[in-house]
């Protein structure tokens, strides 16, 4: 079982960011840093499957999580084709959608994943290792982003084969009546009882802390989360370049 797979189903922490500027060198920063994985935003980025794979290649032997565009079976069988650990998938909001996701991600018997010469196996090199070990390896987590998934969340849980969940608060708060709103009651109570969810059910809870500071990382652990995005790598960017031409204004202002 892969370590992000075995981590997930024992609920033990661990540190992941997310990608979402689709050039391996990206990949190949965040992935020097330390972090345990890291999750390629294919939803809401231009990152296709080239991208993808390219990234991939550039951080083996980090795990990669691929955010799919949705919960569509071609959608998830290309990405673990491509060399993704595990694929984690919007916008799930029932047991048959959970069910969906986790038969896309598994060959048959337990799935309905197509067979094929590809990355992971080596192009055909390793075919049978991979095949008789992708099963229990293939890491599935669901995103709970909506009103709708937080009613159903006890039976998207008890799908045989869902690792753990992901909350995506901002959609959330839309489903909820009070878009952007994540501090909102009622935002907090979903996420509270997603992650009570969670842990009756013995699953991972996720959380995407975008913006990385002590406060916010601290809350996250306190609320339950163990499965944690720190940041993005256009974040990092953004901050760090503000950060470094703040500090060049104020040097400059004193010598001037």
């Amino acid at each position: 079982m892969n370590t992000i797979r075995k981590a997930l189903r024992e609920r033990t922490v661990t540190l992941g960011s997310w990608i979402q500027i689709g050039h391996p060198v990206s990949g190949e920063v965040l992935a020097r840093a330390g972090y345990d994985w890291l999750a390629v935003d294919m939803e809401h980025t231009d990152i296709g499957y080239e991208g993808f794979t390219n990234i991939a290649r550039g951080i083996k032997p980090l795990p990669v999580l691929a955010r799919v565009e949705q919960n569509d079976t071609l959608a998830i069988r290309r990405v673990l084709d491509a060399g993704a650990s595990g694929v984690i998938v919007p916008l799930v909001n029932t047991r048959e959608e959970a069910m969906a996701a986790v038969a896309a991600a598994k060959y048959p018997p337990k799935g309905v994943r197509g067979f094929a010469y590809c990355r992971p196996n080596n192009y055909g090199v390793d075919f049978d290792e991979y095949v008789r070990t992708a099963n229990d390896d293939i890491a599935v987590v669901v995103m709970i982003e909506s009103k709708e998934g937080v009613a159903n969340i006890d039976a998207i849980l008890a799908v045989d084969g869902v690792d753990g969940v992901f909350i995506g608060p901002y959609d959330m708060s839309g489903s909820y009546g009070v878009p952007g709103e994540t501090k909102h009651p009622l935002v907090v109570k979903a996420c509270e009882d997603v992650v009570a969810a969670c842990a009756r059910a013995k699953k991972s809870a996720g959380l995407h802390v975008v913006v990385p500071d002590e406060a916010a990382i601290d809350r996250a652990f306190v609320q339950g989360f163990t499965f944690i995005a720190l940041g993005v790598d256009t974040y990092f960017i953004a901050s760090a370049a503000k950060t470094a031409l703040t500090n060049a204004r104020e040097c400059a202002s004193q010598r001037s």
